[in-house]
């Protein structure tokens, strides 16, 4: 017998960040990412407007190994060995 996955609406579908800038900026720069934290947007937020769309969208910080995974097929797509610039 084989068993469908458990099917989630739009709304309860994980959504994903990842900070880029540094905490003293003037803007928090983030990757955004809805269930697939590979396939993420770049945004600029003031930081009293991301502290609104983080509680507004319950957003989960991506862990060191997704990120090191995403940065690692990021280099590979770039250039065409996994994990490797040279």
């Amino acid at each position: 017998m084989t068993t469908q996955p458990e099917t989630k609406s739009f709304d309860e579908l994980t959504r994903y960040i990842r900070v880029r800038s540094e905490p003293g900026d003037k803007f928090v720069e983030f990757d955004f990412a809805i269930a697939y934290p590979e396939l993420f947007v770049e945004l600029v937020l003031p930081h009293e407007a991301f502290e609104i769309f983080c509680k507004h969208n319950k957003v989960v910080h991506m862990d060191s190994n997704m990120i090191r995974k995403i940065d690692e097929d990021m280099v590979k797509w770039r250039f065409g060995e996994h994990g490797k610039r040279y």
